[in-house]
């Protein structure tokens, strides 16, 4: 998988800065998806400066509905329409997602040419399919607001050609069989278990993507383990009195659930206006003096996770 952040302020946008939206390209070899996580106004012009196109997203996944997350979803919906694609669409977020959208486009005179979906979530799965999970948790803000977890199921070990051919066992359909970890019978009647010529399974990757929050104990079902999580710094660690009364995280509050969490890597974003290039390298340098796997994101950066 991997994360590209389009846009990485919080409540306005900066000249170097966007409002929030995360893209997750899963990469997957027979069933490509990508999927984006909110959509701050100007979200479709950030995606002009990548090789990705609007018409190709398949799921969007909003957390709230502050405009600095939200505003720019009708444009998007509405330029995807306009580029003929037919392709299906759909969305998550929490109650009152489709009254917006029904709205914006009804008063502005749009619609979609594709099938548009919204899901309007509450905690717990909110998709799962043959390759992944999301799961849902609320958050600590003002107004209703989730993190989402996306894990990849974990993946079958490989099948020990090798040794199955010096067991005297021949390559043949029975292989796709034991590939599957199925007990097969031979002609001579012998019992092969397939578990037995298979390596451990290949852990699927764990994602977690915060909307704003405070502390909250739902943040470390979230967070626990991930490869990669990515959660809001909106103001440095003197100002975490203020920071929380709005329902916002500092830099060290998030750099502690990113250590109780044991998460391989943290990614703070959604970094309030007032800080420059120097600030922000202030701010990251708090993240990592407490967990220091960490990096602050920028518009445009790429992660793979």
């Amino acid at each position: 998988m991997e994360l590209i952040f389009l846009g990485t302020s919080a409540g306005v946008p900066t000249l170097s800065r966007n409002v929030t939206a995360i893209l997750l390209d899963l990469q997957h070899p027979t069933r490509p998806g990508l999927w984006l996580f909110d959509c701050g106004e100007g979200t479709q012009h950030q995606l002009l400066n990548t090789p990705y196109h609007p018409g190709k997203l398949d799921k969007i996944f909003i957390t709230h509905l502050h405009g600095d997350h939200l505003f720019g979803l009708p444009g998007l919906l509405c330029s995807r329409s306009m580029a003929g694609n037919a392709r299906p669409l759909t969305l998550y977020g929490p109650a009152g997602l489709q009254e917006f959208v029904e709205t914006t486009l009804r008063l502005s005179g749009s619609w979609t040419d594709y099938p548009l979906e919204v899901v309007e979530i509450r905690q717990g799965v909110v998709y799962q399919d043959e390759r992944c999970t999301v799961t849902a948790q609320p958050l600590n803000h003002p107004v209703e607001c989730y993190g989402y977890r996306i894990e990849e199921h974990d993946k079958p070990g490989a099948l020990d050609a090798a040794a199955l051919i010096a067991d005297g066992i021949k390559p043949g359909p029975l292989f796709q069989q034991l590939k599957k970890g199925e007990t097969v019978t031979l002609d001579d009647g012998r019992i092969v278990d397939g578990q037995v010529y298979l390596s451990a399974p290949v852990p699927g990757k764990k994602v977690a993507i915060f909307g704003d929050t405070a502390p909250c104990a739902e943040a470390l079902l979230l967070a626990q383990s991930v490869d990669v999580l990515v959660h809001e710094a909106t103001l440095e660690t003197a100002m975490e009195e203020k920071a929380n009364s709005r329902g916002h995280s500092s830099t060290r509050q998030a750099a502690l659930l990113a250590c109780d969490a044991g998460v391989g890597k943290l990614i703070v974003t959604h970094v309030s206006s007032r800080y420059d290039a120097r600030g922000c390298a202030a701010l990251l340098e708090e993240c990592q003096s407490v967990f220091p796997e960490c990096l602050l994101a920028e518009d445009f950066m790429q992660v793979c996770v």
